[in-house]
């Protein structure tokens, strides 16, 4: 029979008789779609009903857009480790949720014991959560973003299809009603509860033949496992070798005809070659399929490390507080990178500052930065109410008051103080006042044209080294040079950067060591015809080179930035505490100022000598000055002594002065001059117990009223044990008396006033463990591994800067943590 009608109409009759088969329900409401979503309904039932009144074909819909890939679940460092921020183990694909378990076990419960729990009124009374819970349930998790507490045992393997006694509001909403502490030992329930039957299936999971986690396996005999964990051994001494020297692992091609299969293959190769015990095991020898040689072995294994590194930087700091110093820079591959560093007092008293992590930002807005160092923390289990201090550069989406990244961290924790890098602060000094002095921005062009004219071309470099050597060799000859380790050393013409720290000193600095090479070789190229096109420019910076101006202002500027050079390198000590910085740059100061009474005429006779030895006229100092090379329109008539005395000496003196007391203006902080009163210096001269108990009102998350009646009475006790005790004498700065307390175990009978000393020590003083950081992932991340992922490039500077902390680390962890990673395959 010939059926009549098109599809429409079909699915249309098909619609109805399934209402005429259902059973009868009241009607619901229709739910009322958003705009757009109306629109398009309304399109679509009219071109429906004109397909079914035209009786025409219709048209096939286009497919629905693809739904977006799923994470990478193996990547443990991408799950988010906030309980409330995770997303359901039902979400994942089902045959990645065993692997997202794994990971979860391996990061342990979020329980942060060292964060400031937020109250909240109850029943009339102020409660909050208490960290003591939990060590009463292990499985009790807190989530600082909900503000609430969850299950990490039913999150991981409840049943979705079973309900108990406040299970869903473990695992869903979270717990919050602190005043019902009964509720944790309900939601643990009997022997037949919900939560024990996740338990069960937990203990299952991580042991399933009530062994340890490591022994999660798939059907492996005890040999099997044995030679696996052997051939896992040898693969990662290899990898822990590359790791500490920072190279490559894989190479250009790695199947076996090529002559170089990379680093890691190689290395492998080399162990094997050289030890018939390593050659029974690995490569030829080793199952085909179970080498662990392949690039995702190693990532894996790459990764065990970092994480056993970061977990022994953690440990040190237990649940102390911090301080946190960050930057950004963009690596080769054009990303930016956040980089962040850790500042704590360890177990022996004394400031350390350990590198953490590098991220990877989209934009650099304070909002976004702050995101991702919460997230950072919050996956090491640290929090951010934990912070007592930031240190970074100058910037303005760093150090803004109203939407800085300093003003949205001390939302969280009021006590996160911040201080800008001292270091960074000095070379902008030096940068205000290479641009503020019309002589020295005259004398610093005339620097950038001659290191364009000496180091255009390789050729002209040679020519500066041949005659250094020459002349070196000549001296030693004639006995005016000593030889020796580490003298005569091959020196260039670095170029001078607003950004690089000490710059400006190297560049001055070698200019008048290599005074004499530099001008012959000027002069050689001033007289090779093959350099004719050049010679204007050439014989114009050897007058410039040689006259008094240009020598004066070199000698000057060689002499000012070798006392800040100084102290740039004090201030980026990693134990240097805030005071000290503070007192150096005062001696800065009053150095500046000695100079600027005392030292004119020592430093007149320096600079005449250098130019009688190298044959440069000195103007008479009572003569009217002329400038070299400039017209004397623009100069106002002055003597020589004038000139270069009160314009130049004595002015450029007095910007530096200025600029020092405009950029460290944390000498007039309260905070800083209550901090002074635990100086030990001059047997605690400066100890002032009422300046020491304001410094504890600044921290009043850690200080309680009754902390602060205690703290009085104890500071009497405190100064005259300090005082009396011959241990104590001769301590200079507050990081020997920390070190000493810990030594004579006075930090415990103190305790209030080592907290003090502790929180004030935490105060960064400069960002240089994050600039050095930024120098190894040049060295990690070249030109020719610029493909490298984030994570591995995390990973692999964390193990390469804190290498003191992965040589600690033993080889038993890391298989350990490597075993637990995801389920391994031994009988292959």
């Amino acid at each position: 029979m010939k059926r009549t009608g098109d599809i429409a109409s079909l699915f249309l009759r098909y619609g109805s008789k399934k209402k005429v088969a259902a059973p009868f329900s009241p009607p619901s409401p229709a739910p009322v779609a958003p705009a757009g979503e109306q629109q398009t309904l309304e399109s679509v039932q009219e071109r429906v009903n004109e397909e079914i009144v035209d009786s025409s074909p219709p048209a096939p819909s286009p497919p629905p857009p693809p739904s977006p890939p799923p994470p990478s679940v193996y990547d443990i460092s991408r799950l988010p480790h906030d309980p409330g921020d995770r997303l359901p183990i039902a979400s994942y694909p089902v045959n990645d949720q065993d692997a997202v378990r794994r990971a979860y076990i391996l990061k342990r419960p979020f329980q942060p014991y060292a964060h400031q729990f937020e109250s909240r009124n109850i029943g009339g009374r102020d409660r909050q959560f208490n960290p003591l819970w939990f060590h009463k349930h292990h499985w009790l998790e807190y989530s600082i973003s909900k503000k609430a507490g969850f299950c990490f045992v039913c999150y991981l393997f409840k049943d979705k299809k079973t309900s108990g006694n406040r299970t869903n509001a473990f695992t869903e909403d979270g717990w919050r009603t602190w005043n019902r502490e009964d509720a944790l030992v309900k939601h643990e329930g009997g022997v037949a509860s919900v939560h024990q039957a996740a338990q069960e299936r937990y203990n299952l999971f991580v042991s399933p033949r009530a062994s340890q986690i490591d022994n999660i396996m798939v059907k492996g005999n005890n040999e099997d496992l044995r030679l696996y964990k052997i051939r896992l051994t040898y693969s990662l001494r290899c990898l822990r070798f590359l790791l500490h020297q920072g190279l490559a692992f894989r190479g250009h091609r790695e199947n076996e005809e090529s002559s170089n299969r990379g680093n890691f293959i190689e290395l492998l190769k080399w162990l094997a070659t050289n030890s018939e015990e390593v050659n029974k095991y690995v490569l030829n020898n080793a199952p085909r399929n179970c080498k662990l040689t392949s690039p995702g072995i190693q990532q894996q294994i790459i990764q065990c490390c970092a994480i056993e590194t970061r977990k022994k930087i953690i440990e040190e700091l237990g649940d102390d507080h911090y301080a946190i110093l960050a930057d950004e820079s963009s690596d080769v591959s054009h990303k930016e990178q956040l980089a962040l560093c850790l500042r704590f007092v360890d177990k022996l008293g004394r400031p350390c500052e350990h590198f953490l992590g590098v991220v990877h930002v989209g934009d650099t807005t304070s909002l976004s930065l702050k995101e991702a160092i919460e997230d950072l923390l919050v996956d090491k289990h640290l929090t951010m109410s934990q912070i007592r201090g930031q240190g970074y550069d100058g910037a303005s989406n760093m150090k803004g008051e109203i939407k800085g990244l300093k003003t949205l961290i001390m939302r969280e924790s009021p006590s996160a103080y911040y201080v800008h890098c001292f270091a960074h602060q000095l070379q902008l000094v030096l940068v205000a006042v290479a641009k503020g002095n019309d002589d020295c921005v005259w004398f610093f062009d005339r620097v950038s044209l001659l290191l364009n004219i000496v180091g255009v071309s390789c050729k002209r470099h040679d020519m500066l080294r041949n005659v250094r050597l020459h002349n070196i060799m000549k001296a030693i000859e004639c006995g005016e040079l000593e030889t020796g380790t580490g003298l005569n050393q091959e020196m260039g013409l670095p170029r001078p950067g607003e950004t690089r720290w000490g710059s400006h000193y190297r560049t001055v600095r070698n200019i008048i060591d290599m005074y004499a090479e530099i001008r012959d070789v000027l002069i050689s190229l001033g007289k090779d015809t093959s350099q004719r096109a050049e010679w204007p420019k050439i014989h114009s910076i050897v007058g410039v080179f040689e006259s008094f101006d240009f020598v004066f202002n070199a000698h000057l500027m060689f002499l000012i930035l070798g006392y800040t050079n100084d102290l740039s390198e004090c201030l980026q000590r990693r134990d240097q505490d805030i005071l000290t910085a503070m007192s150096l740059v005062r001696l800065a100061k009053s150095r500046m100022q000695e100079l600027r009474s005392n030292g004119w005429d020592a430093f007149l006779e320096k600079v005449t000598s250098f130019c009688n030895k190298h044959g440069i006229e000195v103007p008479v100092m009572e003569n009217n000055y002329v400038p070299y090379g400039r017209s004397t329109r623009f100069v106002q008539p002055q003597t020589n002594a004038d000139h270069f005395r009160r314009e130049i000496y004595i002015g450029i003196i007095d910007k530096i002065s200025q600029e020092l007391d405009n950029r460290f203006d944390e000498v007039n902080m309260e905070l800083l001059s209550c901090m002074s009163a635990l100086n030990p210096a001059n047997s605690f001269a400066a100890f002032d117990a009422q300046k020491v108990r304001r410094l504890a009102e600044f921290y009043p998350n850690d200080f309680s009223s009754s902390d602060l009646m205690h703290l009085e009475m104890q500071l009497d006790n405190y100064i005259d044990d300090m005082r009396k005790d011959d241990n104590f004498k001769g301590l200079e700065n507050l990081v020997d008396l920390s070190v000493k307390l810990v030594q004579t175990r006075r930090h415990i009978v103190h305790n209030l006033v080592y907290l003090l000393l502790k929180l004030v020590l935490l105060l960064p003083v400069a960002t240089a463990s994050v600039e050095r950081a930024f120098s190894a992932m040049s060295v990690v991340k070249n030109k020719l591994r610029n493909k490298m992922g984030d994570s591995l490039l995390d990973d692999c500077l964390v193990t390469y800067i804190e290498r003191d902390a992965f040589s600690k680390v033993t080889e038993d962890n890391i298989i350990e943590t490597f075993m637990v990673l995801r389920r391994r395959y031994t009988d292959k």
